[in-house]
């Protein structure tokens, strides 16, 4: 992916957070809450800011920061680096030494924040289409409604 199309994703995920956010205070300050509605604006807070934690990781990634500046021509046991390794997924930078040994300039928080965040929108995903579906067979709220519109003529 190039840097712009990354840098419009993180700004627009964030900006989807924030307005998550807002969202779900205008619903919790305006009762009743329909929990699966609420459900549905957690998952938008929380996917987005898996987006923009993923494109924060991307970002160190692809411009390095400090990363190639860090990586010394030897090891503390004397071994050479042998090459540079960078990947998107899990996102790393990664000095390789001829020994073997790797010396890693991304935080591991990074890849667990961005699982941690994505597996909870799949949850709340998960939890948003059970209570709709519970809600819509639910004989209270067919109860409420009345009749179909199209058979209270033909009673």
């Amino acid at each position: 992916m190039s840097v712009p199309l990354m840098g419009m994703l993180l700004l627009l995920s964030v900006a989807m957070a924030g307005a998550g956010i807002v969202i779900a205070v205008l619903l919790l300050k305006n009762p009743p809450l329909p929990p699966a509605t609420f459900c549905a604006v957690l998952v938008l807070i929380v996917a987005s800011s898996t987006a923009a934690v993923y494109c924060y990781g991307w970002f160190s990634v692809t411009l390095g920061g400090p990363f190639p500046e860090l990586c010394e021509d030897r090891n503390a046991s004397g071994a050479e680096l042998a090459s540079l390794k960078q990947e998107y997924w899990p996102l790393r930078n990664a000095c390789v030494y001829s020994d073997g040994s790797t010396v890693e300039y991304v935080s591991p928080s990074v890849n667990v924040v961005v699982r941690v965040l994505a597996g909870l929108a799949v949850v709340l995903t998960g939890a948003a289409v059970f209570l709709r579906r519970r809600v819509r067979r639910s004989p209270e709220s067919t109860a409420a409604q009345g009749p179909p519109a199209g058979r209270a003529g033909a009673q």
